[in-house]
């Protein structure tokens, strides 16, 4: 792992931006730790310029209540290589949430599993790089999307204690066996409103999850109206699963 820059911003929180071969991110620590913090990885659909507004308020956040926090940019986005399958899939998928029409599996599972099967080896190998720096302590936590990469990390990575997941993006049906094999407590948020995701499925998906202890957060608005108290819930839910 390199680190190719550094701030302190004004609360406190030292963000630096690294590279771990081909894979850029972003990892935030608490200013005042005086001990090793838990990490909560920061889930998002890609694009880590465009979405750090939100990625550092969640961070800072999460800061204040003592957890580090970190980020990677996703396969095929942001200035990473990208895929031509990926692109058509992404284009068909467009063309046909634009003509209003329903999103057909064969078009998820040509845009989401190619996703998955790249990004969850590069979170394992970067969550390998982060713990071992003295800052960094465990447990580990996962918070966000794109929820089909968070359901297959936290079943094969078992340094992730707890998940809080981000229904709000497509996913493949065969992947609601990987749902059955979760067992980490969870917390999902649903956007009663999302214009972009099947309600249907999300519950579907909630009702298949393995774990004893799940809780579902569904809020009124679109998918990028999450309420600000969802923040609080989520410190809350990690406080109790990572310290």
């Amino acid at each position: 792992m390199r680190f190719t820059s550094e701030q302190r911003l004004d609360d406190g929180v030292f963000e630096r931006e690294f590279t771990l071969g081909e894979i850029p991110g972003i990892l935030w620590t608490p200013g005042s730790a005086s001990a090793p913090a838990p990490l909560i990885l920061l889930g998002h659909p890609g694009g880590l310029h465009k979405m750090y507004p939100r990625l550092v308020a969640r961070a800072r956040h999460s800061a204040a209540e003592g957890f580090a926090a970190a980020t990677i940019e996703l396969p095929g986005s942001g200035d990473r290589p990208r895929s031509a399958a990926t692109e058509k899939a992404r284009a068909d998928l467009h063309r046909a949430l634009d003509a209003g029409e329903r999103v057909d599996d064969e078009i998820v599972d040509r845009l989401v599993l190619p996703l998955v099967e790249k990004a969850v080896p590069e979170w394992r190998a970067v969550l390998d790089a982060l713990l071992s720096l003295p800052e960094i302590g465990g447990p580990v936590g996962y918070a966000g999307g794109v929820i089909a990469i968070g359901i297959r990390l936290v079943v094969v990575e078992p340094r992730i204690s707890a998940a809080l997941l981000f229904a709000g993006s497509f996913v493949p049906r065969t992947m609601f066996e990987d749902a059955r094999q979760v067992t980490i407590p969870l917390q999902v948020l649903l956007q009663w409103d999302d214009e972009g995701n099947d309600r249907q499925l999300a519950l579907d998906l909630f009702d298949a999850f393995g774990s004893k202890e799940k809780t579902l957060h569904a809020n009124m608005g679109g998918h990028t109206g999450v309420p600000q108290f969802e923040g609080d819930d989520g410190n809350r839910f990690f406080a109790r699963h990572l310290k």
